[in-house]
């Protein structure tokens, strides 16, 4: 019997892409085949060059259609079988290559915020909530908005086989947090890619949808952000490869800023536990730097460290590979 299998892959909206996806029904034991779409629709292609090609990279059970049924994540290709300008996943998957004998992990946190309408789900229609305090890992129908789709979504990751770490609120309201990994530079990528399809898909049902925009609301509000921890073998080993990590990216603090998402300056202002994007800092414990070494890390004196900075609606592709490339032979 055939099985249905969705198609995912990044368009070329700018400046934040979106995720896009169609069904291609599969003979019984086949692996998904190479396919294609109309560039000229996704911001990819000229009309009158428009074929675009979709290239597996990450197969896994759709958990939304069950049945062995699959989601399938693709990169995007030129007819020439090179990458497109829009595969931000070539140059990820060429410098972990190169860096496989750092033996990378990383450890992915997406913070996203519900939205009713045009509404942060648990806003009232007119004027706000009560001010930040008790909704971060809050309980109760006056702090909590939208935990049922956040338990679907979940339930639809770990159905899928993502590595799904766990599941948080956040502290404005209708802001929540899943975590991807450990696992190495492509795979926690192409999951959290998958991941925020799911999550996107598991809203409808709902009637909700979930922004990744860095700040949906001005104001004494949390803004929403991706932190992406990580280590090296060395860095597992002992202590003093962390610092040197923290400061390999301090030397190429802004390039990583221009590349951790659109509109990161509304959201790392030094407020609302955030450094500033202005300034690279780091410390242990402290949230309040664009880099923290966690105080376990200290206590056991080797471990990991957290970037900061990255947006909700980062690329993860683009962010392991400057931390792979800022922070390889240290």
């Amino acid at each position: 019997m055939p099985y249905k299998a969705e198609y995912i892959w990044i368009d070329g909206t700018i400046p934040t892409p979106k995720l896009r996806s169609k069904t291609k029904i599969v003979e019984d034991g086949e692996k998904p085949p190479i396919w294609g779409f109309d560039g000229s629709s996704t911001n990819q292609a000229p009309g009158e060059r428009s074929d675009c090609v979709l290239n597996p990279v990450y197969v896994c059970a759709d958990p939304i259609r069950k049945g062995g049924n699959k989601l399938v994540l693709c990169e995007v290709l030129l007819t020439n079988m090179q990458p497109h300008t829009t595969n931000t996943r070539a140059a990820c998957a060429e410098k972990a290559a190169k860096a496989a004998g750092d033996d990378y992990l990383f450890g992915i946190e997406q913070e996203y915020t519900f939205f009713e309408g045009s509404r942060p789900l648990g806003f009232p229609e007119k004027g706000f909530p009560a001010p930040q305090g008790g909704y971060y890992c809050g309980v109760g129908a006056d702090e909590v908005f939208g935990r049922p789709v956040v338990e679907a979504h979940l339930d639809a990751c770990l159905d899928a086989g993502l590595r799904i770490a766990g599941i948080n609120a956040e502290v404005m309201p209708g802001q929540w947090e899943f975590q991807v990994g450990p696992s190495d530079a492509l795979k926690a990528s192409d999951e959290l890619w998958v991941a925020r399809w799911l999550l996107y898909r598991v809203g409808e049902d709902f009637g909700i949808s979930a922004t990744l925009h860095p700040k949906p609301v001005r104001g004494d509000w949390n803004g929403a952000g991706c932190h992406t921890n990580f280590s090296t073998k060395k860095m597992r080993e002992s202590y003093q490869p962390n610092v040197d990590a923290a400061e390999a990216l301090a030397k190429r603090h802004d390039l990583h800023i221009a590349n951790y998402g659109a509109g990161i300056e509304d959201r790392l202002t030094g407020h609302h536990e955030t450094a500033s994007y202005r300034e690279f800092s780091y410390g242990v414990s402290n949230r309040g730097a664009s880099v923290r070494i966690p105080w376990q890390v200290e206590v056991d004196g080797k471990g990991y460290i957290e970037d900061r900075r990255p947006n909700a609606n980062m690329d993860p592709y683009t962010v392991t590979r400057l931390i792979m490339e800022s922070v390889s032979g240290v």
